[in-house]
């Protein structure tokens, strides 16, 4: 994948972040289609409170022979303002790197973020001078959530000040400033580009266009053969970093830093892995998935154990392990802290609390360094967990008699198939999901494993799964005791069961049995990129996820495919069957290939979300989840191992 030059596309996306919850992204074409897609997104909070300071860039050359410009865009109502010269090839690796070609002559425009610090250097190469020409770059710039669009307003300041070689722009007050350090010569001319319009939003249903904010033009003289431009949010690093440098300095230093930090990784997809590894406050978390999610608690505990413990980032995982410990509650950790950290967390997953004491009992028996005290934090925090579900906590997760865990209330949705549309839960699965026993249960036989065994609970919980899960088809049900009412089953065939027997520990079920599973699942439920979250023959099915939010939300679980689960099912593959060297090589063959593909498109060097039920199964969604990147790993490194 290093040395892969793509075709570029208005489809495939690129991703550079800055380890604190910023980032910079946008499309291999040049043209940004989404209102994520920027320069410059800074976390004011980290990893919250992101903003977009700096949207994108005007580019053009004036030649001896006109004018080319080096930059798209589209504006709204329908006008596609495309480039003259558009990128002829794109690669990604160290950083985005866009290759152009006039007249014989290759230039090329780079993007690299700094680690630990909102700071995005762009630099235009070419293969050698050209006196007589400029290039000329116009920043745009916002202001804004990341998940607003601006509007033109007479309370935006376009004014620039200097401070020492940088320009300082800061068009609101209560924003961080950005700080913006050229190589060329600045030149202010205050302008606005009206109703620029974002594709992906209009096609996702959302507001598309939005008015971007320009101060001024930097102009390069090109006897030089190459311009840097350097752009950060305002603060006492980043001051630092630039105060009495030249851009040239800094995009060096810049250049040198991360090209050094970037090759201590084994694989371009531990690299992809890093990137959703994020400061919160003194510890770590995890970015669910960009370019819109935060830290999510069910995300981040299932994408810890392939991000961090499958790639032996044993400091990292008990980093964020432990940042998450004190916000137990009642048993409970939250699905998603606010992005506004005045916002209160919501408790509203039963199995993110789960996750995590599988996660933290597996660091403790893969770290022999782990610190006595981190270790007493962490199994404090498992037996929470386990101890406040025993007795029963919020909508009503209790453990009842027959050792299985209740769990669901009236408009909640508790598991990972969590789709809302207002007031309506699609897939509220309300009684005993059959996932939610595969982590209860694991997390019971955990805990055991490092001496605080709960064993009366786990033979009573196994032997009541195996008698009460079956659906006499060959696979499990997805839910029994539907809605707290004893005995009726919702027997759909959906992936979640694929979890009772792979993808944790302990499976529930025997290994012919687990085949029968299988079997089903991958009869019904198997795709290239992922596994479906409904059989095709069952009623509501969807084979695509288009349209508008509400449309799209009542969809999410009902045939769109999840790549993350691909992770589980592989495992439970080579569990029913022998497991030695030529079942891992079918393995590979058979679902790793197809799945490692995926890399090449959407967001490239990542694995999506989630893509269409149906064939092609186009990505769709969050084009770099750390789940589905996650368990890619985690089956590579733990599940399959060298080969």
């Amino acid at each position: 994948m290093s040395d892969r030059a793509f075709v570029p596309s208005q489809r495939d996306e690129w991703l550079e972040v800055d380890g604190l919850g910023g980032f910079a992204s946008g499309t291999t074409l040049g043209l940004n289609t989404r209102r994520y897609h920027a320069l410059l997104v800074a976390a004011l909070a980290p990893p919250a409170a992101r903003h977009v300071l700096v949207n994108d860039a005007a580019v053009w050359l004036d030649t001896p022979g006109g004018r080319l410009t080096l930059s798209s865009r589209h504006h709204e109502p329908d006008v596609a303002a495309p480039a003259d010269l558009p990128p002829a090839r794109f690669r990604r690796e160290p950083w985005p790197r866009f290759e152009r070609e006039l007249g014989g002559l290759l230039f090329a425009q780079e993007i690299a973020m700094l680690h630990g610090a909102p700071l995005v250097v762009t630099s235009w190469i070419f293969e050698r001078p050209m006196p007589g020409s400029r290039l000329c770059v116009r920043p745009l710039l916002t202001g804004r959530n990341f998940h607003a669009l601006h509007q033109e307003n007479p309370a935006t300041e376009l004014a620039a000040s200097q401070l020492g070689r940088m320009q300082v722009f800061r068009p609101y007050r209560p924003l961080p400033a950005v700080l913006s350090l050229a190589s060329g010569t600045f030149r202010r001319q205050p302008s606005w580009f009206r109703r620029v319009c974002y594709l992906r939003e209009r096609e996702r249903g959302f507001e598309p266009a939005e008015d971007l904010a320009s101060p001024g033009v930097y102009v390069f003289d090109l006897s030089e053969p190459r311009a840097d431009w350097v752009v950060a949010a305002e603060n006492p690093e980043t001051l630092a970093l630039l105060a009495e440098r030249s851009a040239s300095e800094v995009a060096h230093e810049v250049r040198r830093r991360e090209a050094e930090r970037r090759r201590v990784f084994r694989s371009p997809l531990e690299r992809a892995a890093d990137q959703y590894v994020v400061r919160r406050g003194p510890g770590k978390t995890l970015i669910a998935g960009y370019p819109w999610f935060g830290d999510w608690g069910r995300d981040t505990f299932i994408a810890l154990r392939g991000l961090c413990l499958a790639t032996g980032r044993f400091r990292d995982a008990a980093a964020m392990l432990l940042a998450w410990a004190p916000a137990v509650s009642r048993g409970m950790l939250p699905n998603r802290f606010a992005d506004d950290p005045e916002e209160p967390a919501e408790y509203n997953s039963v199995d993110a609390a789960l996750w995590y004491v599988i996660a933290a009992v597996e660091l403790i028996e893969r770290d022999p360094e782990l610190p006595a005290t981190e270790r007493a934090v962490l199994e404090r925090a498992a037996r929470e967990v386990v101890t406040h579900y025993q007795r029963g906590s919020r909508y009503g997760i209790r453990l009842d008699a027959d050792g299985l865990l209740a769990a669901g209330a009236p408009g909640v949705q508790l598991t990972w198939m969590d789709a809302k549309v207002g007031e309506r839960v699609i897939t509220a699965r309300s009684g005993k999901p059959v996932e939610i026993q595969a982590l209860w249960l694991n997390a019971l036989a955990a805990l055991g494993r490092i001496g605080h065994p709960r064993t009366v609970w786990l033979e009573r919980g196994l032997a009541s799964f195996a008698a009460r899960f079956d659906s006499g088809s060959g696979g499990l049900c997805d839910v029994v005791d539907v809605d707290h009412v004893p005995g009726t089953v919702d027997a759909r065939v959906r992936p979640n069961q694929v979890l009772a027997v792979g993808g944790l520990p302990l499976a529930l079920l025997p290994p012919a049995r687990c085949r029968g599973v299988l079997d089903l699942v991958e009869r019904e439920l198997w795709t290239p990129i992922g596994l479906r979250s409904l059989a095709p023959r069952e009623a509501g099915y969807a084979p695509r996820y288009v349209g508008g939010p509400a449309e799209r939300d009542a969809v999410y679980h009902q045939g769109t495919v999840w790549p993350w689960l691909l992770g589980p099912f592989v495992e439970a593959w080579l569990r029913s069957r022998s497991g030695d060297a030529n079942a891992r090589s079918e393995a590979r063959a058979r679902f790793v290939e197809p799945w490692r593909q995926h890399l090449e498109v959407a967001g490239l060097g990542h694995v999506s979300e989630i893509a269409d039920a149906d064939a092609p199964h186009t990505p769709r969604g969050c084009p770099f989840q750390a789940w589905s990147v996650a368990e890619l790993l985690r089956v590579e490194l733990d599940v399959l191992g060298p080969g």
